[in-house]
């Protein structure tokens, strides 16, 4: 028999459906559903029951096919309809689905699925953070299911030094410093392991990045000499290789990036300049490959009057994008901004979930999670804490915030990435 597929090697925590909470609306939470969980749940019953019928009971005629390494996945219906099915099952049924046999699990851990998923435009979107050292977990807001990833292997410099996050394709990329240089480590949701992952051209930690399905890219940041770049980089996760790409007009560092309307974008950060905080953004357009600085893009400054924290103990600009629109967090003042592109200015919304704490920004996740905004974080207890996730689907009226999952927790989110396969 053999042996179930390192999917299922997942430390899930709650494999059943949250029940509703007090507060909860039943409405909203439907909006973070893109496929119905009991059609899903049928149709893998129904792959499982065909699967167990062809292995169990195959005609003399086809025996041999049934088993095969080429076979059609289920031989009733053909290999073209078994992967239309697949692709329509949630991907939290990926692990039990590979265990069926050798030729499922193969399928899905080519990464084919998600592939021909992207193609399709169905994404789902889970949100992967750290809230303790080496430690990462991963929450499925579809059916509100908390799984522990495998522990990463790294020595304690790596595990002392400052770290930064991305998500693209099937992998969550982690980058720091060990004892002499700087280091990626990869995570595969295809294999459930942790990896070494291939160095930079320029290796650089405090830089601003985003991803866009299989791409990312990295701007800005710090060698290891401590050196503000102005330089930037493509990743391809499906090659696993760097390409150097046109430098920004500005050096800069603690900077965030985003995509919006197929174009990246960096936000603020520090120059090299006196004063050395940018209020200029820059968009690059990977067809073009040509930088334009944006001024005067940066969101208003966190905090008020009075406020005399230097540009370097604030958190990176808290900003995401959902429907090419992109949205940010003042930490300061709790609320939340909508940039006019027309205007070239920011409008303030509302308010930020009440119980969503932060040191200057640091330790709280203000993330894109599909057709929903997040708030990763949660107030801090000198016994311990609470980790929250907390969505809003933007629209018309101040952010109405939906609870969709909360547990005990370090409160304090080291780093945090969406990805969406």
């Amino acid at each position: 028999m053999e042996d179930l597929w390192t999917y299922n090697s997942f430390g899930v925590i709650d494999n059943n459906k949250r029940p509703l909470e007090d507060g909860d609306d039943p409405a909203a939470r439907k909006t973070a559903k893109p496929l119905e969980l009991h059609e899903k749940e049928e149709t893998v019953k129904g792959l499982h029951d065909l699967s167990l019928a062809q292995t169990e009971q195959p005609d003399d005629k086809n025996r041999g096919r049934c088993h095969s390494e080429s076979n059609p996945l289920i031989y009733q219906l053909g290999r073209d309809i078994s992967i239309n099915c697949l692709l329509h099952c949630s991907r939290s049924d990926y692990g039990t689905i590979a265990a069926l046999n050798k030729a499922f699990r193969s399928l899905i851990q080519s990464g084919e699925l998600y592939r021909l998923r992207r193609g399709m435009g169905i994404v789902e979107h889970w949100v992967y953070f750290s809230c303790n050292l080496l430690e990462w977990e991963a929450f499925d807001p579809i059916r509100h299911r908390w799984m522990h990833l495998p522990r990463m292997a790294s020595n304690e410099c790596f595990m002392c030094s400052d770290k930064e996050s991305l998500a693209v394709g099937t992998e969550l990329l982690v980058f720091g410093k060990e004892i002499t240089s700087h280091v990626i480590y990869r995570y595969s949701i295809l294999t459930n392991t942790w990896s070494s992952g291939m160095s930079m051209n320029a290796p650089r930690c405090l830089f601003g990045s985003a991803s866009l399905g299989e791409i990312a890219i990295l701007a800005g940041g710090c060698d290891p000499s401590g050196n503000i770049l102005s330089s930037a980089e493509l990743y391809n996760s499906i090659t696993g290789t760097w390409v150097t790409i046109p430098s920004m007009n500005k050096p800069r560092k603690m900077c965030s990036g985003v995509f919006m309307d197929g174009k990246f974008y960096v936000i603020g950060g520090i120059g090299t300049q006196t004063p050395n905080t940018l209020t200029c953004g820059e968009v690059y357009d990977l067809k073009m490959r040509t930088w334009t600085v944006i001024e005067n893009m940066v969101p208003p400054q966190n905090g008020g009057a009075g406020v005399t924290a230097s540009a370097a103990s604030g958190a990176p600009p808290l900003i995401a994008v959902v429907k090419n629109e992109l949205y940010t967090a003042d930490y300061a003042r709790q609320q939340v901004r909508k940039y006019d592109k027309r205007r070239n200015a920011w409008i303030t919304l509302g308010r930020l979930p009440e119980r969503a704490d932060s040191m200057n920004g640091w330790g709280l996740a203000f993330k894109a999670c599909g057709d929903m905004l997040i708030v990763v974080g949660g107030p801090r207890n000198l016994g311990g804490g609470m980790i929250e996730l907390n969505a809003w689907v933007p629209g018309e009226g101040p952010p109405e915030w939906n609870l969709l999952g909360a547990k005990p927790s370090g409160s304090f989110v080291y780093n945090c990435a969406v990805m969406g396969c």
